[in-house]
């Protein structure tokens, strides 16, 4: 199943970070929260990306091409330009990395996604968000109820999407209320393709008539959870994150630190053919 992920807004709330990269490249612990959200489905064995880009495309475009690099040890040959990776972390992930446009609106570019998704049900989420729901559950409350879409329903205080709830449909839905508490737009979609259907054109917003015409067919419905959930909009929330990943409590870190894991095993294995190869050379 195609996971898609929105990576192509302009952040300008974290402006003091995206000023020479987009959102999705804002580190958490050292590592783009992209990184974490992918690793978050990964977790769950949805491992076939498509990522829409705009904003600063070429800076994920260079992360995706260099990760291996980045995340091995590397012998490298000036001489005849070679370069061996040993070890690293490498995730079995297929990544679809699409230009989008730079002022395509959040509908737009989930509809330019629609020939890498296919005629299938699919993920959505945004780039720029974390959390411990649990996506084999989701997915199973999706297939129960026969809708297009399902959103997750979160409840942090409420500045994103409401939703007015009945039996778990969504019977209203509107975009940044400004007072009032309750269920919000949380992103982590189930989605069916005939929601492209629903799309206009590159200057819709899928939180307005895309959502809202969902709503009113009673297409729409809501996987409510009450765990973490946590967006990354403002440097206070940047902060956040990154002290709950120090902490070593991160509630969204559900896979086990098999990266690390990897490097460790790399080096000593480096250093095992070094200390093998040298004990050859004294032998002879």
């Amino acid at each position: 199943m195609k996971v898609a992920i929105l990576a192509g807004g302009l952040g300008s709330r974290l402006a003091e970070e995206t000023e020479a990269k987009p959102k999705p490249m804002v580190e958490i612990g050292g590592r783009p929260i992209l990184w974490h959200i992918m690793m978050h489905y990964s977790t769950y064995g949805f491992k076939d990306f498509s990522i829409a880009l705009g904003y600063k495309a070429e800076v994920i475009k260079k992360y995706m091409v260099d990760y291996c690099s980045l995340n091995s040890n590397l012998t490298v040959n000036l001489k005849s330009g070679e370069i061996e990776t040993h070890g690293g972390y490498r995730p079995d992930w297929m990544i679809d990395l699409v230009d989008t446009g730079l002022k395509t609106q959040t509908g737009g570019r989930i509809k330019r996604l629609a020939p890498y998704v296919g005629n299938e049900t699919f993920m959505l989420t945004w780039g720029d968000g974390v959390s411990d729901v649990n996506l084999d559950d989701l997915l199973a409350f999706h297939r129960s109820h026969g809708k297009l879409a399902t959103l997750t329903a979160v409840r942090p205080p409420a500045r994103f999407g409401h939703l007015q709830l009945e039996d778990d449909q969504i019977t209203e839905f509107s975009e940044k209320p400004q007072i009032g508490e309750g269920w919000i737009n949380g992103a982590f979609f189930v989605l069916e393709p005939e929601i492209f259907d629903y799309i206009d054109g590159d200057m819709t917003h899928w939180e307005k008539e895309p959502l809202e015409r969902l709503a009113r067919d009673g297409q729409l419905m809501a996987y409510k959870h009450n765990s973490f959930w946590q967006c990354m909009d403002t440097i206070r929330e940047k902060k956040l994150l990154e002290s709950l990943w120090e902490s070593g409590k991160a509630p969204w870190k559900i896979w086990e630190d098999q990266q690390n894991a990897s490097l460790t095993n790399g080096a000593q294995r480096l250093h095992r053919n070094s200390h093998d190869t040298h004990a050859a050379s004294s032998r002879t």
